[in-house]
């Protein structure tokens, strides 16, 4: 691979795992809105990575959709108060790993996440020093592919690549035209990437060599 101008990095399954919070925040949502449901890790880890759009048709398909709106709104302002209190589990290597990346290249993070979630983690993991840029899927409702375009386009980047851990952002790096980077230690699996790496030591070794 040629040397990259800039790392855009998916969130969940790649930099952390808040599932554990993230959970909370929908059983709280829950029982504050008298919804007789429960959520467990594991049903929200089949989840991770897909927008809010998809989450909500998934966990909420028996309300329509201004009503699952709605709730998603109550669990978002409630992980949103969470977050910075619970936080979630760094990778190994992940904060020392930025900071060596971000004597080389501009990094951003590129999430499906819902407005100022990732913020919130740039915050609660000290790491603002090392992000140039960042861009959730609650900001446009936009998919991947085309906030990988946007990055891109804001910050004039010439030959990004994306890290992520699913299949899904394979398919978003592709249709943005971009490498993806497949990191084996997060949530999904996939045959289809132009890298891989079991750990986040390895992916900041490979980068800073070339």
């Amino acid at each position: 691979m040629q040397k990259p101008d800039s790392l855009i990095f998916d969130m969940d399954g790649t930099l952390w795992d808040a599932v554990d919070t993230y959970t909370e925040s929908w059983n709280l949502a829950f029982k504050k809105l008298n919804i007789d449901r429960s959520m467990v890790r594991e049903q929200l880890l089949e989840r991770i990575g897909w927008d809010g759009n998809k989450v909500m048709q998934a966990v909420l398909p028996e309300f329509d959709e201004e009503r699952r709106k709605e709730i998603y709104n109550d669990v978002n302002g409630i992980r949103r108060q969470l977050l910075p209190k619970n936080g979630g589990i760094l990778y190994d290597g992940v904060i020392e790993g930025l900071k060596q990346l971000a004597a080389e290249y501009q990094l951003f993070i590129l999430s499906n996440c819902s407005k100022g979630i990732i913020r919130l983690f740039i915050d609660w993991a000290g790491i603002d020093d090392y992000i140039t840029g960042e861009i959730a899927f609650g900001v446009n409702n936009m998919p991947k592919h085309h906030n990988i375009k946007l990055l891109m386009d804001t910050h004039q980047l010439k030959t990004p690549v994306y890290i992520g851990d699913t299949s899904g952002d394979g398919e978003q790096s592709r249709q943005a035209g971009v490498p993806f980077v497949f990191v084996s230690y997060g949530f999904g699996n996939t045959e289809d990437y132009d890298l891989k790496f079991d750990d986040f030591s390895s992916l900041t070794n490979y980068f800073m060599a070339l």
